[in-house]
């Protein structure tokens, strides 16, 4: 190769890695702005210290131009931030609680949700709204559509059910191959028992990682983003005692609130490209 080839090689090479980094520096600032917003009530803002939005959704790769399934949004915590994150570039599926439900923390979870949406159209007129109702409604996205599928602190409702493995065949179905799913979910401690972890909120990694992998999926990699070293895991009411629910009320409440928000795994998972 001659030496003028080798220089526009490395030239090439040098545009795109600087652009990938100007692009990178971008997504960068475009969620400190929406994490910043005043859309944001105080309140969340104020969980941000616990649920590390910005080094979390990085670490999945997540980024202004993707196609994104959020998987039981609740009240819609994270979705004030991905919604007005790829509202420009990407797409949000909400796949939320079917509205059919007679469960009436379902039905009050979904009119929540579906009041955030309608209270800020400017923000989250985009986002398509997608049922998530194991086992049988499972539809969150079109099939090979979403380049990441997330989750937050909702493995331990699937698993529960018996129905883990379902739900997470469904993000394996609704991803591009290669696509990421990324999970965040309270952690027991290693080597903990279904009979011990039940009903308490937390789940062992091992447990998060075998559903997942049975659905398909690779494990990439693990974080610490979300961890949470003061969380001893044997609380009276399980991580509900924690803030933000805390559920024991005035009892202990300093004790609880010194404690912190729940120990956390956050965890990459790939579903394989070919």
């Amino acid at each position: 190769m001659t030496f003028r080839a080798h220089c526009s090689r490395w030239m090439s090479a040098a545009v795109l890695s600087f652009a990938a980094l100007c692009g990178a520096v971008q997504a960068d600032s475009t969620l400190d702005t929406v994490l910043a917003g005043e859309h944001r009530s105080e309140a969340n803002r104020a969980r941000d210290a616990y649920r590390h939005p910005a080094e979390t959704l990085a670490f999945f790769g997540i980024t202004p131009g993707m196609t994104v399934v959020e998987l039981w949004p609740g009240r819609g915590w994270y979705t004030e931030v991905l919604a007005p994150y790829l509202r420009e570039h990407g797409k949000l599926y909400a796949a939320h609680f079917p509205a059919v439900s007679t469960v009436e923390y379902y039905q009050k979870g979904l009119a929540a949700f579906k009041a955030l949406l309608a209270a800020k159209p400017a923000l989250y007129d985009r986002v398509v709204l997608t049922e998530l109702g194991p086992p049988d409604s499972v539809a969150v996205a079109p099939a090979g559509s979403a380049d990441a599928v997330l989750t937050f602190r909702n493995m331990h409702n699937w698993i529960g059910h018996g129905n883990d493995v379902k739900v997470m065949q469904a993000a394996f179905a609704a991803l591009k191959p290669g696509g990421v799913l990324g999970v965040v979910e309270h952690r027991a401690a290693a080597g903990a028992t279904p009979e011990q972890v039940k009903d308490s909120g937390y789940m062992t990694e091992e447990m998060v990682i075998k559903a997942a992998q049975a659905a398909g999926f690779v494990l990439e990699a693990k974080s610490e983003i979300n961890a949470n070293p003061r969380d001893t895991r044997d609380h009276p009411k399980g991580v509900w005692t924690l803030p933000p629910s805390l559920a024991l009320g005035d009892t202990d409440r300093e004790k609880y609130l010194a404690i912190g928000e729940s120990d956390r795994m956050t965890l990459r998972f790939r579903k394989p490209a070919q």
